[in-house]
């Protein structure tokens, strides 16, 4: 037999063998989940949560949003800023470890209001709450050394999706109990064998550390933080406006998982790579900040578009709330997609109806399940 075909030979058997492999894979992975409606939470483990996020320091508190300047998730990010500043119960400051814009994950581009470095030396006694986003490293030395300072400083620390491993790699949690991104859960108990993970919770507090689940999480989170500074009645008042009539700690957690499902939706949308769609936004003075991201983040989710943000002001417009969103690029470069005034929260289920509309209801629930949103 000659080289060639020996090559040929051996390279036939590898693929046959590496189909086989991922057939076998894929096959073993549940065909699908069914979610349910989760449990109601007893009113003593709310007031406990509530209790839990009393500010620390000011009767109105400082809270920071730590990111680091390449790969911080954009919904984990942005929606806490937009939903607390929209409360108007804090001073909520945007951080960044480096000067300069934070390119977000995966889309937008925002100018932070502060370093870490100006940041310390404007509140040397530290932050009240400090929301640390997931970030495309756990490990980034200078943003696991300033959380571990300010919760040193008393700061509560509050870990937004897999932002909890990020706080798990300060030691912050170990021993403790808490919650993640159902995606990170494994990974994270792995590197951190005595964090208590805590199923069908939202969110989890223990001594001065808050885990979420998923992106989604982001608002019940941000709403029960309003609660424990201003009250039930101003919370309610900003949910009304998001337009989420009810929100708690309440979470279904077992439909969360790698399915078959969603990694045929995932490789399906992959191999599709003859046709990637570009979607422009324009950027408009006062965009609803919350709304924007979630529209960005989820149609840049598919594995089949991306979303970009355009405005002739290359030094960008702001946010409903103040924060500063520079543009991508100075003209359209895809289909436009607008941000409407829907509500946040109608606005995601809009958003995920639409692209269920392009590209079919598997694509839709494979975003939600990345959100680890309770979508049907």
């Amino acid at each position: 037999m000659s080289k060639r075909r020996l090559a040929l030979s051996v390279l036939g058997g590898v693929v046959v063998l590496g189909t086989l492999g991922f057939t076998l894979w894929l096959m073993s992975l549940p065909k699908g989940t069914v979610h349910t409606v989760a449990p109601s939470i007893a009113q003593s483990e709310t007031d406990a949560m509530l209790a839990a996020l009393k500010p620390p320091k000011r009767q109105r508190p400082l809270i920071a949003i730590i990111g680091v300047n390449a790969g911080t998730e954009v919904t984990d990010y942005v929606m806490p800023y937009g939903i607390l500043s929209r409360a108007d119960v804090a001073v909520v400051l945007t951080v960044a470890t480096q000067p300069g814009p934070l390119q977000l994950y995966p889309a937008l581009r925002v100018q932070p209001h502060s370093t870490v470095s100006d940041f310390d030396a404007k509140f040397p006694e530290g932050a009240d709450f400090v929301i640390v986003p997931a970030m495309h490293r756990d490990d980034d030395p200078q943003a696991i050394e300033w959380i571990r300072q300010q919760a040193a400083k008393g700061a509560i620390v509050i870990g937004v999706c897999a932002g909890a491993k990020v706080v798990a790699e300060t030691g912050l949690m170990d021993g403790k109990k808490a919650t993640t991104h159902w995606y990170y859960l494994r990974e994270m108990l792995k590197r951190h064998p005595t964090i208590r993970y805590v199923s069908n919770r939202r969110m989890v507090a223990d001594r001065g550390i808050v885990t979420t689940t998923g992106i989604s999480a982001s608002m019940p989170m941000s709403l029960t933080l309003i609660e424990a500074i201003a009250g039930r009645a101003k919370a309610m008042e900003v949910a009304a406006q998001l337009g989420l009539p009810h929100w708690d700690a309440r979470h279904d957690s077992a439909p969360f998982q790698f399915t078959r499902p969603f990694a045929m939706s995932v490789l399906g949308n992959v191999l599709r790579f003859w046709h990637r769609d570009r979607f422009s936004i324009e950027l408009q003075p006062a965009v609803d900040e919350v709304s924007l991201a979630l529209v960005a983040d989820m149609w840049s989710r598919t594995y089949r578009s991306k979303a970009r943000t355009f405005s002739s002001k290359s030094d960008g417009q702001y946010s409903r709330n103040g924060l500063l969103i520079l543009p991508d690029e100075a003209d359209p470069s895809g289909s436009p997609l607008s941000v409407s005034d829907l509500p946040p929260a109608r606005m995601l289920d809009d958003t995920l109806r639409s692209v269920g509309a392009r590209y079919g209801a598997a694509t839709a629930s494979m975003i939600a399940m990345q959100l680890e949103y309770p979508y049907r």
